[in-house]
């Protein structure tokens, strides 16, 4: 009897092990897997050491966890290669796991309690992934500065913080308690990270500085950066008080970064005025200088357009009014409302990310040049969109949609301001949404239930249309017998958004045609769409 039962309890863990190996890479990166359902992460504490030479790291992670179910056999833990995970540690005993492909890890996990907090310490090491075209490929950003002199961060958005940092790397498990990061470097060098610097100090031939956070944070905002860098601060008066905001800028362009980052008091204030406070106030508001253009770190965002106006010197619009301000402190900014505070629980849903982001870029023009400038800002962002693919990318395979989330989901958010036509209550709707999922995991179907509720109008079709079709819906229109004819084409089942005319009349078209009569002497020109609504015509 015995013989059996040891044979059918090898033949189960021969089963389990079989299992996790058929899993690919995308599953176990994008889904919540049974090895990562019963940990809940709470509070991260790195210590990371560059070796500049050689583009290495040395470094270790405690990870703080609830156990809320059951643990199984495994815990998951994501490293991508060339990156080790050198061991690992549970309340000072030496754990064995395998490594199940390029960028998993199972540990094999002994405690089989429930409701526990428990701590968990991964020491790694290797040369992480370069990133050779930051942000878009992402990795480590090994640079020299002006004077020949390291300058080094990275940028790993979509990719995943394992890229270099194990960790249990879903959007969906911020740790709620924030976290630490210690850096590492030469004496005379300096390391930045998020949220407020509360180590400072000498150690032999190494400075050691650590920075934290309190709020929840995701963790490809994680990001150290190391360089030459000089700083400054000023205070901003906002909605909830003194925020504290820093600059951090490699040495020799500190003048030109105090005249250049002026424009961060109109900036905050024109967002909270649209989506209210600022929502990292304890952790503060950070710009630092980069070797690459840009990225939304939480309370550390990462900034390379050269001091410039525009994108990169261009106006992405083509309007004239992209010129007028610095994209990447204006759009990065932006992501601390949405991206940071208001984030996606699957990268499919980056939509809810980068459109109202790239919306906010529309309301910065409207709030310090008017309406009208902003409208045309976001009818010239048009010329962006491909049409390539849907907006929402396939679940649970850590994959997106098209980029068009930038600037067909901005003007599909641009639509339904058209749609409420009152600009107060659609400013009123983006508080209410920062309110109700401030540091928040959302899904498509929160945002949209939301929207739809809070302005009465069942928006159902027209998120159907922008985000999950690459059809643009065509106002289908002709004249007869002074009649005006009309009916939506290319287009969902049941299409029906209303759309107004230049003539500011609001009509109600579905997929049949409809009519109204042509007053005597009227201008016909007059009965096109409004350009604020994005149709074919």
């Amino acid at each position: 009897m015995r013989k059996y039962f040891l044979f059918y309890f090898l033949l189960m863990l021969i089963s389990v092990h079989v299992q996790i190996l058929a899993a690919n890479d995308d599953s176990l990166r994008g889904t919540i897997t049974r090895e990562r359902a019963w940990w809940d992460t709470k509070f991260y504490s790195i210590q990371v050491k560059p070796d500049f030479e050689n583009q290495s790291i040395t470094g270790v992670c405690r990870i703080k966890y609830n156990i809320i179910k059951k643990p199984t056999q495994y815990m998951q833990i994501d490293l991508q290669s060339p990156m080790h995970l050198d061991s690992v540690f549970l309340k000072g005993s030496k754990l064995k796991f395998f490594k199940h492909s390029k960028s998993v890890f199972f540990i094999e996990y002994p405690n089989k309690g429930e409701n526990l907090k428990s701590e968990i310490e991964l020491f790694f090491s290797g040369k992480p992934k370069e990133a050779k075209y930051a942000p878009w490929d992402g990795g480590w950003v090994w640079k020299k500065d002006m004077k020949g002199r390291p300058w080094v961060s990275v940028a790993c958005q979509g990719l995943g913080a394992s890229v270099w940092l194990p960790c249990k790397d879903h959007q969906s498990d911020e740790p709620e308690n924030g976290m630490e990061l210690e850096l590492i470097l030469p004496q005379k060098m300096m390391g930045v990270a998020n949220g407020n610097l509360i180590l400072d100090t000498l150690e032999g031939t190494n400075r050691i500085v650590k920075w934290k956070v309190e709020n929840p944070i995701n963790l490809y905002n994680i990001v150290p950066s190391f360089g030459y860098y000089e700083s400054f601060e000023t205070d901003y008066e906002g909605l909830n008080g003194n925020l504290n905001c820093s600059y951090w800028v490699i040495d020799e362009n500190i003048e030109q970064a105090k005249q250049h980052f002026q424009v961060t008091d109109s900036m905050l204030t024109c967002f909270e005025h649209w989506f209210g406070p600022y929502p990292f106030y304890e952790d503060g508001y950070k710009l630092v200088e980069t070797p690459f253009l840009g990225m939304e770190h939480q309370s550390n965002i990462a900034y390379g357009n050269n001091f410039q106006l525009g994108y990169k010197g261009r106006d992405l619009s083509l309007s004239g009014w992209g010129l007028k301000w610095d994209f990447i402190v204006i759009h990065e900014s932006g992501h601390e409302w949405f991206g940071n505070s208001i984030t996606s629980y699957d990268i499919a849903d980056m939509w809810i990310h980068e459109a109202f982001t790239n919306y906010s870029e529309v309301l910065y023009v409207d709030c310090q040049y008017g309406t009208q400038a902003g409208n045309e800002y976001a009818i010239g962002l048009r010329h962006n969109i491909k049409n390539d693919k849907p907006i929402i990318g396939p679940y649970g395979v850590n994959q997106e949609g098209s980029g068009d989330m930038y600037y067909k989901g901005s003007n599909m958010i641009h639509i339904i301001r058209q749609l409420i036509n009152d600009d107060e209550k659609f400013r009123l709707l983006l508080i209410e949404l920062n309110k109700t999922f401030y540091h928040k995991i959302v899904t498509t179907q929160e945002i949209e239930e939301f929207i739809s509720a809070y302005t009465k109008l069942d928006l159902s079709k027209v998120f159907d249309q922008y985000l999950r079709t690459v059809d643009v819906p065509k106002f289908d229109t002709y004249i007869k017998d002074n009649k005006y004819y009309y009916r939506w084409q290319n287009c969902v089942s049941n299409f029906d958004m209303p759309i107004r005319l230049l003539s500011k009349d609001l009509l109600h078209p579905t997929t049949e045609f409809q009519s109204i009569d042509i007053p005597v002497n009227f201008e016909v020109e007059l009965l096109k769409p409004d350009p604020n609504f994005y149709v074919q015509f």
